[in-house]
């Protein structure tokens, strides 16, 4: 039988729209579409950039608290409302995932507040899990 578990970040979005940060179903690690908020204080940058990174570090804790990590990552989503400011993260992105080389699409879409920049999602696969 499978076991599925959330993980929450703290995060008000959370718990005003009704999602989990991450869900763990058995060696699947699914987690939600996460925006550039520091989640502690529920601030943002303004640069896209530094949103990118922010990104990164929210999922980070997140995948650690499935017991799992940025190698375990099988599919990531960009979501970005201006395809322009793509191209400026690709450094991040290549930091995190280029030598892991996960299938990944971008899509141009609107995000649900103005300030965020980028939005990611990604899935992975926990290793050791019987």
């Amino acid at each position: 039988m499978t076991r599925r578990r959330a993980i929450l970040s703290g995060s008000t979005f959370e718990e005003q729209i009704g999602y989990a940060r991450a869900v763990v179903d058995g060696d699947r690690v699914h987690v939600s579409g996460t925006t550039g908020f520091d989640y502690t204080t529920m601030t943002i940058s303004d640069d896209v950039v530094e949103q990118a990174e922010q990104c990164l570090r929210n999922i980070g804790a997140a995948l650690a608290e499935a017991g799992c990590g940025f190698t375990d990552v099988v599919r990531v989503r960009y979501l970005l409302p201006d395809r322009a400011d793509f191209e400026p993260c690709w450094p991040v992105l290549r930091r995190h995932f280029g030598e892991l080389r996960p299938a990944a699409t971008m899509l141009e879409c609107g995000l649900a507040d103005p300030r965020m920049k980028i939005e990611i999602e990604v899935d992975a696969r926990r290793p050791d899990v019987s």
